[in-house]
């Protein structure tokens, strides 16, 4: 039978091509196609999540953040995580590499103002300098429980000189002490875990500086860190140190923890409702004040940059102290703590010095070294007795200065 599409259309009110095309076998879609704004990322974000890159991402979070921050990415993170979701080539890396962990009963708590905080270390973070040099750093983390408030630092070392010093510049930076510190059982704070069966025990130094400070030590049980969720989860943040693999010396990634964690304090909290540095207002008027400054002093490393001189020392209090050969001229870093002097180049520790009353300090294989340059290599000397005698007359001259 013959369709008469001029009159069907007048019919239907339609035009007369419309029916031909449905005659045809024409099916409308329920939807429209749209194209999406991150569609121009879409490059980008394949050679991020490459296995060619260095860069690691564990949370679509931190992937959105990193291109909002450094490719001016314009969306919702929520938007940014249906996106990645319908897109299966990028989906996978998320579940390729997702971390899971135990699911437990978490029981909710809050504690009142100034009442608590809670301490950690995000442990071991192998990072790749943009030099690339293979690193492992460690950030500790302080957080006030009532506000969220936190404090981040970052550091090669995870010695008891470098929690204290960092616990007295993060209760100067808010103003005051909380009642009590809440921790794991680590050996700078604890000489005794605390168990099940035991309380525990605080070490010495941790206990003096804990008085000296005016809070209470509370340990968490041992193998139930959950006590200390509000610190614990967190830490995931501190994974955007991943996304910057090999593009930061040290001392830039140092500054982008404090930038990551000044982010953070002033974003909204989705557990409290509140903006952790807004919240503090509150709690700083109710912490304990902060004890004298000749005390809070007592607890802080000294740190300083110092220049090599041309005899290969660096001074410290009027006396000098050794470093290896092949830094004369440069600048490095000194942190003193225990007794010691710590001379850093960069992130490498390069010397540990006791320190002295002496006004010369030459380590005995860094004079030898310095001599051996100094010499003709034709010279027929037996150096390491040559500097043994050295060193022994110049002990002897500046012994008693």
């Amino acid at each position: 039978m013959k369709i008469n599409k001029s009159r069907l259309a007048r019919d239907m009110g339609v035009d007369r091509r419309t029916v031909d095309k449905y005659l045809k076998g024409y099916m409308p879609k329920n939807f429209r196609e749209r194209t999406s704004k991150i569609d121009e990322y879409y490059d980008v974000i394949s050679l991020l999540l490459s296995t060619e890159s260095k860069q690691v991402f564990y949370y679509k979070r931190v992937l959105w953040q990193y291109l909002k921050d450094n490719h001016g990415l314009k969306c919702s993170q929520s938007t940014f995580r249906a996106y990645i979701s319908k897109k299966p080539e990028f989906q996978r890396y998320f579940e390729a590499g997702k971390r899971k962990s135990a699911e437990s009963e978490v029981i909710r708590f809050e504690t009142s103002p100034a009442e608590q905080a809670q301490l950690d270390w995000k442990e071991n973070i192998r990072y790749i300098t943009k030099d690339g040099e293979t690193i492992y750093v460690n950030v500790c983390v302080l957080l006030l429980s009532y506000s969220r408030f936190r404090t981040y630092y970052l550091s090669v070392s995870k010695s008891q000189s470098v929690l204290l010093s960092f616990l007295t510049e993060s209760f100067e930076a808010i103003g005051g002490v909380p009642q009590e510190i809440l921790t794991d059982n680590m050996k700078t704070v604890m000489d005794t875990p605390r168990t099940e069966y035991q309380k525990g025990k605080v070490n010495e130094r941790f206990y003096q500086f804990a008085k000296d400070m005016g809070f209470e030590v509370r340990p968490c049980m041992a193998g139930k860190p959950r006590t200390k969720a509000k610190v614990e989860a967190p830490m995931k943040f501190i994974d955007e140190i991943h996304a910057y693999q090999g593009q930061f010396s040290y001392e830039e990634l140092h500054q982008f923890v404090q930038k990551l964690c000044n982010r953070i304090n002033n974003s909204y909290h989705q557990g409290t409702g509140k903006i952790p540095i807004l919240a503090l207002k509150k709690e700083k008027n109710l912490l304990r004040p902060l004890p004298n400054e000749r005390i809070r002093d007592s607890y802080k490393i000294d740190h300083k940059p110092v220049k090599v001189n041309t005899s290969n020392m660096i001074t410290y209090k009027s006396n000098q102290y050794s470093v290896p050969a092949g830094y004369i001229g440069r600048t490095v870093g000194l942190q003193i703590y225990d007794n010691y002097i710590y001379v850093y180049y960069n992130t490498e520790l390069i010397v540990q010095h006791h320190i002295s009353q002496h006004r010369m300090n030459y380590k005995p294989e860094h004079y030898t070294e310095i001599l051996a340059r100094g010499l003709s290599s034709t010279d027929d000397l037996d150096i390491e007795e040559l500097a043994r005698k050295n060193l022994e007359a110049i002990n002897e001259v500046y012994k008693n200065e």
